[in-house]
């Protein structure tokens, strides 16, 4: 089974010589680049005996690779090789010094504590990046609905081989990637309060976060949360989101709101074993907006919608879930979005007086569902099924 992901198109746009493709650890990165480039040098860096040769002799790899510039080279999860980055940027600085053809290099990395330090020292100014999250709703189409997105996630090997428990896969990606990889790569020394930190976090998706709070129930400060946090971020699991507000408006709230940026790792790390507890549980709404706000990530990262993603909400307590500013074909466009998990009993939404003030060109709420047909409740108020955001974004973008 192969699904199409929306990065491709990104890909295969004219770029820098080398294309840096980051991710999480088993989200699809090399599955999409061998689709891409059937005829391309491969070496994969997760391969000891050529992570060594990497470090010791990288020259040497990339001729006994028989690596030429008339095809590409795929180096694959390459921040374990950090030795190779200055052989990639002697030989582009040839060709470009002989006015030679560049040589086309695609990197892939799981860890992007390890590759940004090494693509920010040798590969500056030579280097396109490009993040490819799970699979998204649009992504895994009829082969999955509501019950998948929120338990499953968008992990491929969960749809390829439907067999394997979601639940224990995802207790193994934990203990692998972000305990053991991530963490140790940031030498977080206390690992039984990150888990813990990790549980309360996805407890919190899709709500202000208070990171004393979580701070004082995991038992580390505050400060250190948001480290955690960080790092989270920069490995496109998790993401702060900021309200939007102006200078002129003090009655807005500014705390960001936490969202996981796959819904089956929030289900997971929320201690779900099945669906059927979750779907019926309090925790299901605020999973069904992260979900919604993951399509809108991946409309930006791998559709290349240039997006402004932001919260809306006022100490007297008007909101919109999603801000989103949106460059388009005839400039700046605005969309308040609302996330809503139901389909029948959807009613219509005014925009927030509040925001009418703050911004006038928001003139309209699109509540964002599971399922259903797309519709127009209210001259300003219109239902989206969350199967089709990205696209309806797209067109109106166009």
């Amino acid at each position: 089974m192969w699904f199409e992901r929306d990065l491709a198109r990104e890909l295969n746009q004219p770029s820098m010589p080398a294309r840096v493709v980051v991710g999480p650890r088993q989200c699809g990165k090399s599955a999409l680049l061998a689709r891409l480039l059937p005829d391309a040098t491969w070496l994969s860096l997760d391969d000891m005996q050529i992570r060594r040769r990497a470090q010791d002799d990288p020259a040497l790899l990339l001729e006994m690779s028989g690596f030429t510039s008339d095809r590409s080279l795929v180096l694959d999860e390459a921040s374990h090789a950090p030795n190779l980055f200055s052989e990639l940027k002697k030989r582009i600085d040839l060709a470009r010094r002989r006015g030679e053809k560049e040589p086309q290099f695609w990197i892939t990395g799981s860890n992007r504590l390890l590759l940004d330090q090494e693509v920010r020292e040798s590969l500056a100014g030579r280097a396109s990046y490009f993040f490819l999250h799970t699979l998204g709703v649009a992504e895994l189409g009829v082969a999955a609905t509501l019950p998948d997105w929120l338990f499953r996630g968008g992990w491929p090997e969960l749809y390829v081989r439907p067999e394997i428990s979601p639940f224990r896969y995802l207790d193994d990606y934990v203990r692998t990637f972000v305990e053991k990889d991530i963490a140790a790569t940031a030498h977080v020394d206390k690992l039984h309060q990150f888990h813990k930190a990790l549980g309360l976090l996805a407890a919190r998706t899709g709500t202000l976060l208070n990171a004393t709070d979580v701070g004082q129930l995991a038992g580390v400060k505050g400060q250190t949360i948001s480290e955690w946090l960080d790092l989270l971020e920069r490995n496109a699991l998790a993401s702060r989101l900021s309200p939007y507000h102006s200078n002129l408006n003090k009655r807005l709230v500014r705390t960001p709101k936490i969202y996981f940026l796959d819904c089956g790792l929030a289900s997971n790390l929320q201690g779900w074993r099945a669906v059927e507890p979750l779907l019926a549980s309090p925790q299901a709404g605020p999973l069904f907006e992260t979900l919604v706000f993951g399509e809108l990530v991946r409309a930006r990262d791998h559709r290349g919608l240039a997006l402004q993603l932001h919260f809306w909400r006022t100490k007297e307590g008007e909101e919109i879930d999603f801000l989103v500013a949106a460059q388009g074909r005839t400039g700046l466009r605005w969309f308040a979005l609302e996330a809503k998990l139901g389909i029948q009993q959807t009613h219509s939404i005014d925009v927030p007086p509040g925001l009418k003030r703050e911004l006038p060109d928001v003139t309209e709420v699109w509540i964002i569902t599971p399922g259903g047909e797309e519709s127009r409740l209210s001259r300003s108020c219109r239902q989206v099924p969350v199967t089709i955001l990205q696209r309806r974004l797209e067109e109106e973008l166009s």
